[in-house]
């Protein structure tokens, strides 16, 4: 099997054929936090606010295998369409080894800062407990969820989403059937509450985990057989890492600065958190789906890129916004008019969903914004120009911070604030990107 060639044929086939299974691997991604946030919201609001704190620190290392996963789909995809396979199979194997290394640092750092790092939402005892329990016990995982992010990388690039969501629909599938029987103790399985949920996740990771690795480090990899450990060499691992720090240092803010806003929000008490920790949860609807999009434009531009097709590479990225856009458009209307609704098939509490109903009603007004922003970056990271998106990310969403401590002080807002910070924010990221990048394309593109 050789490596898929999107340098060639229809644009929309090319898209299409790789955004469907990054779409529905980014739901599948997603759909492991709900599946834990649905079971243990009817254990009530404290449970809920205990596995979200500790999920702020495992979207951390989602931010950091950034570093090897846009590293190695842009090094990858760049020399494939020059047809330089020697050179992608070198990217690959050194994006593996730097992932494992990187892994293993983080998880040995929330082993140890778990008690400190929960204690920055300044929960109350019980709900602390529940938390440090559950950042624990998932975080041995982690070091598979951040390899498996790489090995996701390693496919997209290669014009591939297909493998990597078979695999990971696989995971779900464990973590589905995991969650109910060990957070509630189902026959002769334990009845762990939060703790279940985090043994669930990390177990269904190294499923995910084993099969990437029977493909990856055999013959049946496209690009040949890797090692799981290789000689690094400065030259390339600094491209790799040097790509991919941008978009995983604009992610880590963005997950600090979420963090920041949660223990605003923890002000609230458990239902302020609550209300932000299932709320970004069912809004990733709109904004996972263009993540889908983001990375499929990335692969196909990168390719491009490397074959110096600009020309395809314009008409793939005004292709690609206009079928996002719809689609945030869609999911916009549907979370002002239903977000009451939507919000309780999560919790019952009263409280809780009056709060997550304001939190989807005021996000539906940002929704084409993000989505329009998140396609434009990957399009810019397909050309190795990683700064921009992560510039424009990182100073506008840091906003949200003293906006939404501004807004709060309103007696008219309260809570509602932060969520406006957010909206506010999201509205000027995607007016700012795209006019960057249509002037990128009229300099540098030619």
């Amino acid at each position: 099997m050789k490596p898929i060639d999107l340098t060639q044929g229809s644009i929309f086939r090319s898209l299409w054929v790789m955004a469907v299974p990054l779409i529905s691997a980014s739901f599948v991604q997603m759909a492991y936090s709900m599946t834990d946030m649905l079971w243990l919201g009817h254990l009530g609001s404290d449970a809920v606010a205990a596995a979200g704190a500790a999920g702020f620190f495992v979207w951390m290392c989602n931010a950091l295998s950034f570093m090897t996963k846009i590293g190695v789909e842009i090094t990858v995809s760049q020399s494939i369409g020059a047809k330089d396979y020697r050179r992608a199979a070198q990217y690959a194997g050194h994006a593996v080894t730097l992932a494992s290394i990187i892994a293993v640092g983080y998880v040995c750092f929330l082993l140890a800062a778990a008690p400190a790092l929960i204690g920055l939402f300044r929960f109350e005892e019980h709900i602390a407990e529940q938390a440090v329990d559950y950042l624990r016990i998932v975080a041995p995982g982690l070091f598979f969820q951040f390899n498996n992010n790489t090995f996701n990388g390693l496919y997209n690039g290669q014009g591939d989403s297909r493998t990597p969501f078979r695999i990971s629909a696989v995971g779900l599938v464990v973590n589905i059937v995991l969650d109910p029987l060990l957070i509630y103790g189902v026959g002769p399985f334990p009845m762990w509450g939060t703790a279940g949920a985090a043994v669930a996740t990390a177990f269904a990771q190294v499923v995910v985990y084993c099969i990437f690795a029977r493909r990856v480090f055999t013959s049946r990899f496209p690009l040949g057989r890797l090692a799981f450990l290789s000689p690094l060499k400065r030259e390339l691992s600094c491209r790799i890492l040097g790509l991919g720090l941008p978009v995983s240092m604009q992610n880590g803010l963005f997950s600090m600065f979420s963090l920041t806003l949660a223990t605003l929000a923890a002000r609230w008490g458990a239902v302020g958190v609550a209300a932000q920790s299932i709320g970004s949860q069912i809004e990733a609807i709109s904004w996972m789906t263009a993540a889908g999009f983001s990375t499929a434009l990335a692969s196909f531009t990168g390719q491009n890129y490397g074959a110096r097709q600009f020309e395809r590479i314009r008409q793939g990225y005004r292709l690609t916004l206009g079928i996002a856009g719809g689609i945030g458009l869609v999911a916009g209307g549907l979370f002002f008019v239903l977000n009451r609704e939507i919000f309780g098939l999560f919790v019952t509490e009263p409280e809780a969903v009056v709060a997550g109903g304001d939190y989807l009603k005021i996000l539906a007004l940002s929704q084409v914004f993000m989505v329009t922003e998140s396609v434009t970056a990957g399009a810019f990271n397909g050309t190795g120009r990683t700064v921009p998106p992560a510039l424009t990310g990182i100073l506008l969403t840091g906003a949200r911070i003293p906006l939404a401590y501004w807004l709060t002080t309103f007696p008219a807002l309260g809570l509602t604030g932060i969520w406006w910070s957010i909206t506010l924010s999201s509205i000027l990221k995607g007016t700012v990107l795209p006019a960057w990048f249509l002037w990128f394309q009229r300099r540098k593109l030619r």
